[in-house]
């Protein structure tokens, strides 16, 4: 045909022949058709005549002589109204360069009026050859125009003309060709469906999960607000299945992401969890987990195959993207929120796997590094290369959709940003097995995934540390308390003579420390990791002080323990290490013992003073073979050997020991006799009687002492023995009195001790 009012030779312009076909780069010049840019334009042949169920797809030349061509490419400006535009009454936009194919024979010689097509850049012009999707269905589209008056199109071996209709049973499909040559085709199966190639329809789709938006079968969006579990798949065709998701915060209080994806069973009591990091956590026992589930796992993640009446259902989970792929025959209706019915959260929502409070709405401060702009550019390149040939089979619009939700709601950390981009390229290959390449490299993405096989507590959630490390951080609803007040977690915790105390570790890493760099006064005693909450506790006791110091202040005991990291408290001019200095302090009242008198040679008795809670024993006896006590019957010989034992049960061995002060026997039941004997002396023998021997005294929870057996001269037969006795808290061993003959006595009434201890009172006669 004619191209009136183009004028082009003057214009630029850049040649490539070809010779019965050939294949032209337009880089310089691409063409826009239907939204989408192409850079290659696809030359036809000139065999024949076109037959049906050749592929030749070739055009016949009026006369036969033209057998090759150029491409020529002209950088002018193309203004509304030129011969363009009046050939090609459909097109409404100017453009600014032209693609122009010249005919040639044999001989190079132009074939007159033979211009095989005009190709406008910027003008909404068919391609030779090109994919387009109609209602996510593919159709090969070949067009070309020899005159005003004649084109037609060849789609999958059918040749149009303008103004008529087909149906193509490979699409599944009714096509029309309009009298500009714009193709529309009109789709005889569901969104949710899948053309087999004969006529027929299949249900296949697909439905996307990540972080807080699901992208159903249909392909609508939802957004989850809370930390609920939702029923996401509950199918009809496979009796009993159900598929779960399960939301938890991260980073932001009022941002929720899949955390989990749960598949239950209900025919077989099978329940399973697909979890972060690779994990597959079993709900109920093995044996009837196996049983209609298939599970494998790879670096991609996880994925679970649930076979019965003809259909398939594939779940994967890589930890951040949950795909639930569904086959089978059509006219099936699946409910849940990826099914294709149409439902509401509230009607979904899984009470099994819902936190009490877990709906309660959250709010937080917008995070000013935020940029929902540049979030909303980014998301929208779903829609440009190397994207196209899924854009092919799946509608790109919701994962934009989601796509800008999140990042306008959440900064773009822990590789959010292609998070989106990567569910969509996954879902195109489970859902159309079609393959982006290149699009990491274009997008600067990296999609291993860095959390796999890392396991956190339920508190925390699997990203990335301000170091580019990934770890476990703490969720925002846990750390938000400790952040408040400035904690890394729980008060101390005290029990008698014992204080532990726990730390989150995430709280820690939070702050940049390392829990194995933390210890006790004693730089020996570390805190222990809970392999499965996370916390780190550290103890001490009376069985492991670890540099406790312990204080009173009248009649209270403080133990005292810090933990801190070496070197915290030398000073210097700078460090790169946090410091840390938690004090471990717990106070309780003075142990006692109250006044008992006890007229019998072996009593036991619960004593409650304060915070604690004992039992106090003595025993007198002359056999220290069979130790059997003394009864108030029981004769003992002058001058034969009695031994006592005193000691508690109910105290902490290491912190609190029994001090026997003194002992005296006198010949009237009332300690304060005036005709006495002294036995022990300030916690030591009387160094006058050297039958009188003290062991254990003072060291721990017990003390034995014995002495030979004696009267009062011209008094009654009846000896009565008063001793006073007072419990000690340890500390340096400076509760063992020092005392012997020729020795300096040292006093046994330290600040921190009981001033008024009870007295125990045994009997015998002989």
């Amino acid at each position: 045909f004619e191209i009136p009012l183009l004028v082009l030779s003057s214009a630029a312009a850049t040649n490539q022949a070809f010779t019965s076909y050939g294949e032209m780069d337009i880089t310089s010049c691409p063409i826009t058709y239907f939204g989408k840019k192409y850079d290659k334009v696809y030359v036809i042949c000139f065999n024949g005549h076109y037959n049906a169920g050749i592929q030749n797809d070739c055009i016949l030349m009026s006369g036969g002589t033209a057998d090759r061509g150029d491409l020529k490419i002209f950088t002018k400006e193309i203004p509304i109204g030129s011969g363009v535009h009046e050939l090609l009454p459909s097109l409404s936009s100017p453009g600014k360069c032209v693609n122009v194919i010249p005919l040639k024979d044999s001989q190079q010689t132009d074939v007159s009026s033979s211009y095989l097509e005009v190709l406008v850049s910027t003008l909404r012009l068919v391609h030779i050859k090109t994919t387009q999707v109609l209602k996510e269905k593919t159709m090969t589209i070949q067009m070309a125009f020899f005159s005003t008056k004649l084109s037609f199109i060849t789609s999958s071996g059918v040749v149009y003309k303008p103004n008529t209709s087909q149906k193509i049973p490979s699409i599944c499909s009714t096509v029309t060709c309009g009298a500009n040559g714009v193709v529309t085709a009109v789709s005889d199966c569901d969104p949710t469906e899948h053309c087999d190639g004969n006529g027929g329809c299949v249900f296949n789709s697909i439905c996307t999960v990540t972080g807080f938006t699901i992208i159903d079968f249909p392909g609508r969006v939802h957004f989850v607000p809370d930390r609920c579990g939702y029923i996401l798949l509950k199918s009809t065709p496979i009796s009993g299945l159900q598929v779960l998701g399960v939301f938890q915060e991260r980073r932001r209080k009022d941002v929720s992401f899949l955390e989990r994806v749960i598949i239950k069973m209900e025919s077989t009591g099978a329940q399973i969890s697909l979890e972060q990091g690779g994990r597959v956590l079993q709900l109920t026992p093995v044996a009837s987990i196996v049983q209609g589930v298939e599970l494998s796992r790879n670096q991609s993640g996880i994925t679970a195959k649930i076979s019965g009446s003809s259909y398939t259902v594939y779940v994967h989970f890589d930890g951040e993207i949950a795909l639930i792929h569904m086959t089978g025959p059509s006219g099936t209706e699946v409910q849940g929120l990826c099914g294709s019915a149409n439902t509401t959260l509230g009607v979904e929502k899984a009470a099994e796997h819902s936190d009490s409070g877990c709906d309660v709405q959250q709010s937080q401060p917008v995070d000013s590094s935020i940029d929902c702009p540049s979030a909303t550019e980014w998301c929208n390149v779903l829609k440009e290369a190397p994207f196209y040939a899924c854009n092919a089979h799946i509608d790109p619009e919701p994962y934009i959709s989601a796509c800008t939700e999140m990042l306008c709601k959440y900064p773009p950390v822990d590789g959010l940003r292609c998070q989106f981009m990567e569910a969509y390229v996954k879902s195109c290959s489970y859902h159309s097995n079609v393959n982006v390449e290149g699009w990491e490299s274009d997008a600067t993405c990296s999609i291993h995934d860095f959390c796999q096989d890392m396991y956190c507590s339920d508190h925390e959630f699997c990203g990335r540390h301000y170091t580019g490390e990934a770890g476990c951080l703490c969720r925002a609803l846990f750390a938000s308390p400790y952040k408040a007040t400035g904690t890394f977690g729980e008060p101390t915790v005290c029990e008698k003579e014992s204080a532990s105390i726990s730390l989150a570790k995430c709280l820690l890493e939070d702050q940049s420390i390392n829990y194995r760099n933390l210890k006790l006064n004693d730089q020996t005693c570390q805190g222990e990791l809970d392999s499965e909450t996370h916390m780190v506790t550290f103890y001490f006791d009376g069985n492991r002080s670890c540099g406790t110091v312990i204080t009173t202040n009248g009649s209270r005991i403080a133990y005292k323990n810090t933990i801190m990291t070496p070197g915290a408290t030398i000073p210097g001019v700078i460090s790169r290490k946090s410091q840390v200095q938690i004090d471990l302090t717990c106070c309780y009242s003075q142990p006692d013992i109250k006044k008992c008198t006890w007229f019998s040679s072996s009593v036991t008795q619960q004593i409650v003073s304060g915070q604690w809670s004992y039992n106090l024993t003595m025993e007198a006896y002359t056999n220290t073979e069979t130790k059997k006590a003394l009864g108030n019957n029981d004769k003992v010989l002058l001058n034969q050997k009695i031994w006592v034992d005193l000691k508690t049960e109910g105290l902490d061995k290491g912190m609190v020991a029994v001090v026997v002060e003194s002992c005296w026997g006198t010949n009237e039941p009332l300690p304060s006799s005036s005709l006495k004997y002294d036995i022990i002396i300030d916690g030591c023998p009387n160094p006058a009687d050297n039958t009188v021997q003290v062991m254990g005294n003072g060291r721990g929870s017990s003390t034995t002492f014995f002495f030979n057996a004696f009267q009062f001269t011209g008094k009654n037969r009846n000896v009565f023995l008063h001793c006073r006795v007072r419990l000690c808290v340890q500390r340096d061993n400076d509760c063992i009195p020092v005392g012997g003959p020729g020795l300096r006595r040292r006093s046994i009434m330290k600040r921190y001790e009981d001033k008024n201890p009870g007295l125990i009172n045994l009997v015998w006669t002989y």
